[in-house]
């Protein structure tokens, strides 16, 4: 594995948080209480896609149907680098539990656009406070509650 490579080779200490982010190795966030009770509420990077587990038993999944991300410290590359990688990669639903402002942002309609991180952005951004719900396109029948996401 790549990884145990650079640690092999001393470019990387063992257990470092790193990710694979357009092609760099990025020096991941540390995380806060806010951000571990996030984490607890939502669970970290969560992507959700077609199927179940046992469809990809030889190979991982390739296409996400939804992801979300924790955010506190890590915002403004979740709002920029990520959600121009999520929608270049057609992702068509994006969410991130801001913990800063206690809101859940959900970005949808992945589009093309030269002038956005990576080449794309997406079309609608509603911002979810507390007391109001969510629908996720991947789930339309279920109804969650954004207190149940943000701490």
């Amino acid at each position: 594995m790549e990884y145990d490579r650079l640690v092999e080779h001393g470019l990387l200490a063992t257990g470092e948080r790193v990710e694979l982010l357009g092609g760099l190795l990025v020096v991941r966030e540390p995380r806060g209480g806010r951000h571990a009770m996030g984490v607890r509420m939502v669970e970290p990077d969560v992507s959700v896609v077609p199927g179940s587990f046992r469809d990809y038993p030889l190979e991982h999944p390739t296409r996400a149907v939804l992801v979300v991300e924790i955010a506190d410290s890590s915002l403004a590359l979740d709002r920029g680098e990520k959600a121009g990688l999520y929608a270049r990669a057609r992702v068509p639903e994006y969410g991130i539990v801001n913990l800063v402002d206690r809101t859940l942002e959900v970005h949808r309609e992945p589009a093309p656009d030269t002038g956005a991180p990576f080449g794309s952005r997406y079309r609608e951004i509603v911002t979810l406070r507390p007391g109001e719900t969510v629908v996720a396109l991947a789930a339309p029948d279920t109804v969650i509650a954004v207190a149940d996401l943000v701490p």
